[in-house]
């Protein structure tokens, strides 16, 4: 059941799962292709669709690609309140169970391990597991990232509730000795943190990751540069998929050595290492301002010196950046944001500014808000809305297999004008 929910397709043959992921791309193609119809935006059709779309490109790796997992802490099929795993069920059919992980496809057995490990570590624990947060209670979820190099790095988010400094700090104790000492030392940790955490999600800025064992980053290669992830840094979860994808941004990207790449969203920096040598320089722009410091490191551990990067909002960085830009040289723009897509002021900001003429938009949910920026994009010059710049038009399409045995696609759009 498990299995089912998580990764739908995993039963079905790769070639075949690929298949329905191009038929899905082509459906959210034609969704663009009407809308931009009814903007009165003249499109080519070709096949139907406003650009080409090229078939789905493959993931490497098929099985255990994900080099991070999200497990939680919550009552089992069993009724243990104490189960370490995934949510199957609704809130709305009040049916929620927590799941071990043990069948999911794409999650590496690394990953089961740890969590695994840290299952037996709480029903050993006096204290009860957090399920609602004013119920009390206090061991909640456990983050689990790996690296290609061998390195991995556990979270365990701890609700504080009423307890007082001592007794938290005999709590990390046990932690750590499970996991360097006891039974957790199988997992062979690189780096332990541990987060107290009153809200569902925390920012390090909120409540600091606490670092009981090991080193404070894993490190991981891509395209043979290095790069440190810390606890929250955003890394694309499919590293083998994400070489795949960044050769195929930089040869879209079509940068010569007067170009100036600019990489909104840009995380710990990952992507834009492929265009170094091609490039003049490479502004980035990212909210996490532990991703930014992670990428200011990577910049210089590996030897790049043609790097800025600017810590804050997107719409409140890129708008002042734009204005001001006066340079002749050409801008590149890659954008690469949540699923909640780009702000409304990030979008005028790009269409409005004269020297972007390629702008690649990466999206793991093109269905979504991000349809909203494509239409904004390419939609007729709106003095309304303060689109006054001349329109984009979408002109490839290719869909990337991140995420094997689910439905979901990454879909690189290129826009050109």
């Amino acid at each position: 059941r498990l299995a089912n929910a998580v990764t739908p397709l995993w039963r079905l043959p790769y070639q075949e799962q690929l298949q329905v992921k191009y038929e899905s791309q082509r459906k959210i193609l034609q969704m663009l292709t009407s809308r931009l119809e009814e903007l009165g935006v003249d499109v080519q059709k070709l096949g139907g669709l406003c650009c080409p779309l090229r078939p789905v490109v493959p993931s490497p790796v098929v099985n255990g690609y994900r080099n991070k997992s999200t497990f939680s802490v919550n009552r089992g099929p069993d009724g243990n309140p104490k189960t370490v795993g995934l949510y199957v069920g609704t809130g709305r059919a009040r049916n929620i169970v927590c799941v071990k992980a043990n069948h999911v496809e794409n999650i590496p057995l690394k990953h089961k391990q740890v969590a695994q490990c840290y299952e037996e570590f709480i029903r050993c624990s006096p204290l009860d597991s957090c399920l609602l947060f004013h119920e009390g209670g206090h061991w909640r979820e456990l983050v689990v990232r790996t690296t290609s190099r061998g390195h991995t790095m556990a979270i365990v988010t701890f609700h504080p509730q009423e307890l007082g400094q001592e007794q938290l700090a005999i709590q990390k104790a046990l932690l750590k000795e499970f996991f360097t000492c006891g039974p957790g030392a199988v997992c062979a940790l690189t780096s332990l943190y541990f987060q107290e955490s009153t809200m569902t999600r925390c920012s390090h800025e909120q409540s600091p990751f606490q670092l009981l064992h090991g080193e404070s980053h894993i490190f991981e290669e891509i395209l043979g540069l290095k790069f440190c992830i810390s606890p929250d840094a955003f890394f694309q979860v499919n590293t083998g998929g994400a070489e795949v994808l960044y050769q195929a941004v930089r040869e879209l990207g079509q940068a010569g050595r007067d170009t100036v790449l600019l990489d909104i969203c840009c995380g710990t920096g990952e992507q834009w290492p492929h265009y170094l040598k091609a490039l003049s320089k490479i502004i980035g722009i990212e909210v996490v301002e532990k991703a930014v410091e992670d990428a200011r490191w990577n910049a210089a551990f590996n030897g790049i010196s043609n790097c800025e990067f600017h810590s804050g909002k997107a719409e409140a960085v890129l708008p002042q950046l734009l204005s001001s830009w006066e340079d002749s040289q050409p801008l590149v723009a890659v954008v690469n944001p949540s699923r909640a897509g780009l702000h409304y002021r990030v979008v005028r900001a790009i269409r409005n500014c004269k020297s972007i003429r390629r702008l690649l938009y990466v999206s793991c949910k093109p269905e979504g808000e991000a349809m909203r920026n494509f239409l904004e994009l390419c939609c007729p010059p709106d003095p309304g809305k303060k689109l006054a710049g001349e329109p984009f038009v979408p002109t490839l399409a290719i869909p990337f297999d991140m995420f094997p045995h689910t439905l979901h696609c990454e879909l690189v759009l290129l826009f050109t004008r």
